[in-house]
């Protein structure tokens, strides 16, 4: 008998700007996407709110900023984490350097995840999953803070990025020495993480799909990609967006969500299209 098969299809960055807000909508409602992740100290957070509230079909989880965004928390409180505006690193990689060494970051970073949570608790939304921007939530310091938090704010799935190179490449081999770095990186950090989830209870999926073809999740690639996959619980991820009628990659991805074809390659391939809220009624 043929194992059910799952997937997940989440847009990231609800709330970074109205033309995000709009596309992830439109996606939802007209395409594939079925979840999505809020950034709530982001511009059009306020917005993306009223908007998933509109939309109840529509799982929402918290994106968690720790580089390349602004704090909930006040510059004052959490010095060595933000500028004098309240303003993360650009870096991923120095942050995640400061992070993991600097112990002054240490307890600030537990209040600025518990700020961000509860913010996430005010809005009323029900909290589907959480993950991080640029993938931060990850970092072993700040993935202990999220498993130590887990039970008071009902964290139940957390994503853990995990995808095959040699599937990748196959699709498209651009950016190859970026994909080197970034699936031996990262694929450590899966390895931790899963370990450490497991031990909590908290769950996550098999594969997730989009780091290593970030702002590139085509159509093309989409259609290249989902026969490939062997897994029977997995995560596509992406960033679409509309920005003014100029065409970029968020546009592209939007139009890959909203794609027909894309649809029937999942559903032809034995997907079922779900969410992250099917995925904490069941264990790992």
């Amino acid at each position: 008998m043929q194992a059910q098969r799952f997937a997940i299809i989440n847009g990231d960055d609800f709330g970074f700007s109205e033309g995000v807000n709009q596309a992830i909508i439109k996606a939802h409602k007209e395409g594939v996407l079925t979840s999505t992740s809020l950034m709530v100290s982001a511009d059009a957070a306020k917005e993306a709110v009223t908007l998933a509230k509109a939309n109840p079909n529509l799982a929402v989880g918290l994106h968690l900023v720790l580089v390349c965004g602004r704090s909930v928390l006040p510059p004052e409180q959490i010095p060595h984490l933000v500028d004098k505006q309240g303003n993360f690193s650009n870096s991923p990689f120095l942050a995640g350097l400061r992070y993991q060494f600097v112990k002054e970051t240490h307890q600030e970073l537990r209040q600025e995840i518990r700020a961000q949570l509860e913010k996430y608790r005010s809005t009323g939304l029900c909290l589907s999953h959480l993950d991080g921007h640029l993938h931060l939530h990850i970092h072993p310091v700040v993935l202990r803070i999220l498993v130590d938090l887990a039970a008071e704010f009902d964290i139940k799935v957390i994503r853990l990025p995990s995808e095959e190179l040699r599937m990748t490449l196959r699709v498209n081999r651009s950016h190859l020495l970026t994909k080197l770095v970034w699936s031996g990186v990262f694929g450590r950090l899966r390895h931790y993480g899963e370990k450490l989830l497991e031990s909590q209870g908290i769950n996550f999926t098999q594969r997730v799909y989009g780091l290593l073809q970030t702002g590139g999740i085509t159509e093309e690639y989409l259609l290249g990609l989902i026969p490939q996959i062997q897994a029977n619980l997995v995560e596509i991820y992406s960033h679409p967006a509309i920005a003014n009628g100029k065409l970029g990659t968020g546009e592209a991805e939007l139009a890959a969500l909203l794609s027909c074809q894309v649809r029937e390659a999942l559903l032809s391939n034995g997907f079922e299209i779900t969410n992250h809220h099917f995925l904490s009624q069941r264990t790992t």
